[in-house]
């Protein structure tokens, strides 16, 4: 599949110039269609054939396969979430925290990466330290005094606030020296530029698909390095996280599987194996050489108004304007989808592998 006849699958963009991916991503028809489809099936035949938990479970480990494998992953160690949130609160909450304890993240955080600190700073007197950074960059070295005596840093693969990728390997390893955990949201990474866990070296990394990758709302993912989970506090617990329901005594499962409790629809993530297909059949590459080309064009529009980089990082561009919601109004007349941000006060554009350069001009239009 090529860009255009990706295109031409996603219904929403023949209504819309569609630029606001980064936030929620349009699906394309056969995504869409592969969860509906599932469900018909599930509804419809597997009651009088299979058996619905038969072909639920069957639909939720093929999927697990295609989303490890896109993560670099082994199956085991990726569980199925409802968000990137629910996968952050998963951690958050597996934590036996101590009065005192030290949590670190950056001041580049989106809501999920940020409310789940501040609620334990409530609930467990656990100290957040915000690692202030500039024009969406981290210093190293602020980075290590930060993480001093820590228990867990949280920090984004790529910022939601400028389009920056962070070099999230580093950073694993200046928080695993000082004896702290790592926890990555790499939601925004994930159908824009390859991802590989262990590469990372992360001890969790909590994503989903409905952004980038072009998924439906509800596909989560989250992955947990095998060792990591022995230090957690697993409080939650249903039929699916044990290794036999039936067992007089519990066992968890293993691998990343104890985080899933009890029935879900698998229609989500057999959307999301789809996705995740559909987009590697595009490419990464042709991925990264088309948004970078596109974005190159806009950010050359939008002179000194902009605010992330001028190289080619993401799709993500973010740039002033003096009423930022007001301005996402206007061109919501107009047609053009983008949205605000909170900090920096400013409009982000989100430019994906489908946009074309007729919309990068009518977008720098309807700005000026």
């Amino acid at each position: 599949m090529d860009a255009a006849e990706l295109r031409a699958a996603i219904p929403a963009l023949s209504r819309c110039t569609y630029c606001n991916t980064g936030a929620s991503g349009p699906s394309p028809r056969n995504v869409v269609r592969a969860a509906t489809d599932f469900l018909e099936h599930h509804a419809f035949e597997a009651p009088a054939t299979e058996g619905p938990y038969t072909v639920a479970f069957d639909a939720l480990e093929a999927a697990r396969e295609v989303a490890a494998g896109y993560l670099g992953a082994r199956p085991p160690d990726v569980a199925f979430t409802r968000s990137t949130a629910d996968g952050i609160n998963l951690v958050a909450n597996a934590i036996d925290w101590q009065p005192g304890d030290v949590v670190v993240r950056t001041d580049l955080e989106h809501p999920a990466g940020t409310l789940p600190w501040k609620r334990l700073a409530d609930t467990h007197d656990v100290e957040v330290r915000v690692l202030e950074t500039e024009a969406g960059r981290i210093d190293m070295d602020d980075l290590k005094a930060a993480v001093d005596g820590a228990r867990l840093l949280l920090t984004s693969s790529l910022t939601w606030s400028h389009g920056t990728r962070l070099p999230v390997s580093e950073m694993v390893d200046i928080a695993h020296d000082a004896g702290a955990q790592v926890l990555v949201d790499a939601v925004q990474s994930v159908g824009q530029h390859p991802v590989d866990v262990r590469e990372w070296g992360a001890d969790f990394v909590a994503t989903a698909g409905h952004k980038w990758l072009l998924g439906v709302w509800g596909s989560g993912m989250l992955y947990a390095d095998p060792e990591a989970l022995a230090r957690l506090r697993q409080t939650r617990i249903g039929y699916r996280s044990v290794r036999d329901m039936g067992a007089t005594e519990y066992a968890y499962h293993e691998g990343a599987r104890r985080f899933e409790v009890g029935t879900t629809s698998p229609a989500p993530y057999v959307a999301l194996a789809e996705a995740i297909e559909t987009m590697e059949s595009v490419g990464l590459d042709t991925i990264e050489s088309r948004v970078a080309g596109l974005t190159d064009r806009l950010k050359v529009g939008l002179g000194d108004r902009l605010l992330s980089p001028v190289g080619y990082e993401s799709g993500l561009v973010t740039f002033e304007a003096d009423d930022p919601e007001a301005t996402v109004e206007r061109l919501g007349e107009r047609g053009i989808v983008v949205r605000s941000l909170p900090h920096p006060a400013a409009v982000r554009a989100s430019i994906h592998v489908f946009n074309t350069p007729a919309e990068i001009d009518a977008l720098l239009d309807a700005i000026a």
